[in-house]
């Protein structure tokens, strides 16, 4: 049993993108560190909306201040290094710098390195319409040596209305699911060997469901890099 893991700092946006990546540190943890134990774990948000409305409003700057916010408040209460279980949210990282309380990790990093170890060459990328249109994945992806493809426009502003819509709040439905379907298979005849569920809450609409590509489920692979960043001493 390893007693002496690190002490994972989540600055969490949405509910139900942070509370699967909690769960999922928490349920495997227990794989490296023994029955029922898995590393020290502390997580702090702000209200949903706060960090909405500056995305509604392309104040990335704000966001930015409220992630360092997060993240000195969990510095303060001893976490280690930090995780930000919301993919848009990423698009304010390079706005922190040097404010940063704490080491990151980074989703797309973590996505990346997973596309790049399965040996994909070209992969698709869903989310919410601002992080689809950003550079968040395209640069990481591009740094591994991985193409990708972007959801279309109809499709962003499709998957941007069920997650902000539906998902956030932990509604799925058939017909969403269908229409998140329909966007991978349209990836696949263009080449994609998997694709990127680039939205923390999108795990959750595929979820037990047969799909036309292999998925990057962003939230787990997140939690898993944290997980093994925190039982690692020498990390």
């Amino acid at each position: 049993m390893r007693q002496n893991a690190k002490h994972i700092g989540i600055v969490a946006c949405s509910a139900e993108g942070a509370a699967l990546c909690y769960r999922t540190i928490c349920g495997e943890g227990e794989v490296l560190m023994g029955p029922h134990n898995h590393p020290e774990i502390s997580m702090h948000t702000f209200p949903f909306a706060a960090h909405v409305d500056c995305m509604r409003n392309d104040d990335w700057q704000s966001v930015a201040d409220l992630l360092v916010a997060s993240g000195e408040k969990l510095a303060r209460i001893g976490a280690d290094f930090l995780i930000c279980p919301d993919n848009t949210a990423h698009k304010a990282m390079p706005l922190i710098g040097a404010r940063a309380p704490l080491p990151w990790l980074h989703i797309a990093d973590t996505v990346a390195q997973e596309a790049l170890r399965r040996g994909y060459k070209k992969v698709g990328l869903t989310g919410t319409k601002a992080l689809v249109e950003s550079d968040v994945y395209p640069e990481k992806l591009a740094r591994a040596g991985v193409d990708f493809e972007r959801a279309d426009s109809r499709e962003r502003q499709e998957v941007d209305h069920i997650i902000f819509e539906e998902l956030v709040r932990g509604v799925t439905t058939s017909e969403s699911f269908r229409s998140l379907y329909a966007v991978a298979a349209r990836m696949k005849t263009c080449g994609c060997e998997a694709v990127i569920l680039g939205c923390t809450e999108l795990p959750l609409l595929a979820e037990g469901h047969e799909f036309p590509l292999p998925v990057l489920d962003s939230t787990r692979l997140l939690a898993r890099a944290a997980l093994a960043k925190a039982v690692d001493t020498s990390a």
